[in-house]
């Protein structure tokens, strides 16, 4: 084991200054080329190998999502799904309810008695329902008066957990801390909290990311860090301690400057790191531009007994390959195999995603090639990832060769990478086009987000065929989908 971690080391070092294996041909192909900036979409493509999203594991958080993955389960013919009808029509009338409690709060106000309507309907109180309701409000405050939005969802909660046959759930509690912060209601949201302790709810992960997000534009994160290092109430699990639930919500929410800061005070309060700690500063200091301190960090996980796991290696590819080290890189790959730690999908794909980044296509290409000489096939992230770059290079005939390609093998596009072909199709000036291409992905079930229509409006104003771009707007407004996106694309014109 120790001999493996020492050997790992020494790898570490050949691979970030590009030392070691050399091979003319491979050389010949990974020249590097010019630099340029891939959009972000890219990235949240890949954002699932930096950490996880906030949930909370709980059925009223994963109901909606698991009834429809239960509803994709084959089942031998002249087998009945009782259960599976029985929860398809209890979501969907709660989702109706939820509809009707929401048009009587949108009519609160002088003249009119919210509770008394809402006692009216006599309606059975849920979790789920709760969650429905409050999800709703939430998304209100995209486009109304977030003050009133933020009474709204109080006077319902206050409403709902005064019923007999309900009581509130930290996850409803959740809900409604994002309401009031997304509000700026920032003395209620604390309040709400101090609620939820008093009451005996735990204080998790995920309360830590909600008053983070909120208190770190006002300044007061650090403030909010000490309080739940300190605090006796916080439910840390499932991680081994306080601070790995700290790091951990830190870096899903991109605070990478106070991950350096808590990490200190952890080592200052003598706790001991794991694999979780060392792969979240790594990925801290990646993305503070501190590369120079990888070396150290690697030593004192190989001192500790740790040896770099698929995580870790992961982060390195995509240094390498931001740093365009596409030699080191493939050392490294190398090195992967000998320790048993097999590259995947992932790895490669996160290694092209960088070297995208840093403008070499030719390494991409190669990567591309040698990653399915190995027999792993490409997905529909890694095909988008290199549509992307060879979009925003300029060589969109060989973005549109690998677009029909991952179609030819079965891979649907998803909404990035139609955002992408729409993007190469604007900057050769091919408008209808995209524009075909927009209703083309509705029509294979892939709806068009903000970052889509955005995309195809600002190239169109920019070629000054403003009509066109309202054409556009107007045909999302027609969709009623998007009722939420609405004033932020108006915003967006206006700039």
């Amino acid at each position: 084991m120790k001999s493996r971690q020492w050997r790992g080391e020494a790898s570490y070092r050949a691979v970030d200054y590009g030392d070691g294996w050399r091979d003319n041909e491979a050389a010949r192909e990974l020249r590097p080329r010019p630099k340029f900036n891939l959009p972000g979409s890219t990235e949240d493509c890949l954002k699932e190998s930096w950490g996880n999203p906030n949930h909370d594991y709980n059925f009223e958080e994963n109901s909606e999502n698991s009834d429809r993955s239960s509803s994709g389960s084959s089942f031998p013919e002249g087998y009945s799904q009782p259960k599976l009808s029985t929860r398809s029509k209890f979501i969907n009338d709660t989702k109706l309810e939820a509809r009707r409690i929401l048009e009587i709060l949108y009519q609160d106000g002088p003249g009119f008695d919210a509770k008394t309507a809402l006692d009216d309907l006599h309606i059975r109180l849920s979790g789920l329902l709760v969650r429905e309701v409050l999800a709703g409000v939430l998304e209100t405050l995209n486009f109304a008066d977030k003050s009133r939005c933020a009474k709204m969802g109080y006077k319902f909660f206050v409403w709902s957990g005064q019923n007999e046959n309900y009581s509130h759930t930290t996850n409803s509690y959740h809900l409604l801390m994002k309401i009031f912060a997304e509000s700026g209601e920032f003395k209620a949201m604390w309040r709400l909290v101090d609620e939820m302790i008093e009451r005996g709810y735990s204080i998790t992960a995920r309360t830590f990311s909600i008053l983070i997000c909120a208190c770190g534009e006002a300044g007061l994160a650090r403030e909010v860090v000490e309080m739940f290092i300190k605090s006796k109430k916080f439910n840390y699990r499932p991680f081994k301690h306080s601070f790995d639930a700290i790091l951990h919500s830190l870096l899903t929410v991109k605070q990478y400057r106070l991950i350096e800061w808590v990490y200190e005070q952890m080592v200052a309060e003598g706790h001991s790191s794991d694999m979780l700690t060392y792969n979240i500063i790594l990925c801290a200091k990646y993305r503070l531009g501190k590369l120079d301190q990888f070396h150290r960090l690697l030593d004192e996980m190989g001192r500790n007994g740790f040896s770099p796991d698929l995580h870790t290696f992961n982060i390195l590819l995509h240094a390498l390959g931001k740093s365009d080290k596409p030699l080191a890189a493939l050392n490294l790959l190398k090195h992967m195999n000998e320790v048993g730690c097999f590259p995947s999908i992932l790895h490669f794909t996160t290694l092209i995603d960088g070297l995208c980044r840093a403008g070499n296509l030719d390494a991409c290409k190669y990567f591309f090639d040698r990653m399915i000489k190995q027999g792993i096939e490409p997905d529909v992230v890694c095909y988008t990832v290199m549509i992307t770059g060879y979009v925003m290079s300029g060589e969109f005939n060989e973005a549109k060769g690998l677009f029909s390609e991952m179609i030819a093998k079965g891979q649907l596009p998803n909404v990035f990478t139609y955002n992408s072909m729409i993007r190469g199709l604007c900057m050769e000036k091919k408008f209808e086009e995209a524009c075909m291409m927009l209703k083309e992905m509705e029509s294979k079930g892939r709806n068009p987000n903000f970052l889509v229509y955005s995309t195809l409006v600002n190239h169109l104003q920019k070629a000054g065929k403003l009509l066109e771009a309202d054409r556009v707007l107007r045909y999302m407004v027609e969709k009623g989908s998007y009722i939420a996106l609405v004033s932020k694309i108006r915003r967006y014109r206006r700039c």
